[in-house]
């Protein structure tokens, strides 16, 4: 499995970020597809998924500011990034989960400057 993710960058308070991941050797369908802060200091922490089933789930503090969305049929997962906060910053990583399985990718670096 491998997960590739893309779109991060340095943008000032206030502005927007979409963050792309594909998938290679994974059949997205099957899995939960979720995207992961790590800010620094701290440690990795959900920011939104989106369930085979179309459940989605969304950190408190990204409500209203982020949306996930997945193209199963293009292994892909998205998160727009709206009205970015300087707490928003920190390298950010797609997950696959299924079963107890978790996969990561190389994650991608999102900056927000005040």
């Amino acid at each position: 499995v491998q997960l590739q993710a893309s779109g991060g960058g340095l943008v000032q308070a206030g502005g927007s970020l979409t963050l792309s991941c594909t998938g290679h050797k994974i059949l997205f369908a099957r899995y939960t597809m979720g995207w992961y802060q790590e800010a620094p200091g701290e440690q990795r922490a959900l920011v939104a998924s989106t369930q085979r089933g179309g459940t989605i789930t969304y950190a408190d503090s990204v409500k209203g500011r982020f949306t996930i969305s997945r193209n199963n049929a293009e292994n892909t997962v998205t998160l727009q990034m709206n009205n970015l906060k300087p707490e928003d910053t920190g390298r950010y990583y797609c997950n696959a989960y299924l079963n107890g399985v978790n996969h990561w990718g190389k994650g991608t670096q999102v900056t927000v400057s005040s």
